[in-house]
């Protein structure tokens, strides 16, 4: 298993197509409540180039840091010089369909699918209440995560784990 038995803080990218909005809002999140302990990015298959204003505005009324957030294409974390990864969630369906690059160290991935709040349409009220179901959809998943005792699970039973955290609402 990849998962280190140390105590260095475990790395975490956070995928998804564009780049603008949920693998953003999952990076501020897990980097806010699991300071110490993880370090979050986030990237996309095919990233949009800029945050999405309604992403950036949520995050900053919830006074998550928004510093350094930027949209950018998961090619960078491919590199050699880029983060050893601990795990490689997807967050949109098209991210969980599309072929990843390989990972080096064989990160733990799951797929963590959230309706993408970019693509709504309507009102600017129905658009920001889509942003505020995808925040508080992501803001739970972290949450069950970081309490996970990730020393103590072998690779199969994490892997599980990820998977029902997936399918929570």
């Amino acid at each position: 298993m990849s998962v280190a038995k140390d105590s260095r803080a475990f790395n975490v990218l956070f995928l998804c197509t564009g780049n603008s909005a949920r693998s953003i809002m999952a990076e501020a999140i897990l980097n806010s409540v699991g300071k110490g302990r993880f370090n979050a990015y986030s990237a996309g298959s095919f990233p949009t180039g800029r945050v999405n204003p309604l992403a950036m505005a949520l995050l900053e009324s919830n006074h998550l840091p928004t510093e350094g957030l930027r949209s950018k294409s998961w090619d960078e974390f491919a590199q050699a010089d880029a983060p050893f990864l601990h795990f490689v969630f997807t967050v949109c369906d098209q991210a969980a369909a599309e072929p990843c690059p390989i990972w080096p160290g064989q990160p733990v991935t799951a797929h963590w699918g959230i309706p993408d709040p970019a693509a709504g349409q309507g009102t600017d009220d129905e658009k920001r209440k889509a942003f505020v179901a995808a925040f508080t959809a992501l803001n739970r998943r972290i949450s069950l995560f970081t309490s996970l005792p990730l020393h103590q699970l072998d690779a199969m039973a994490l892997k599980e784990k990820l998977a029902e955290i997936g399918r929570a609402t």
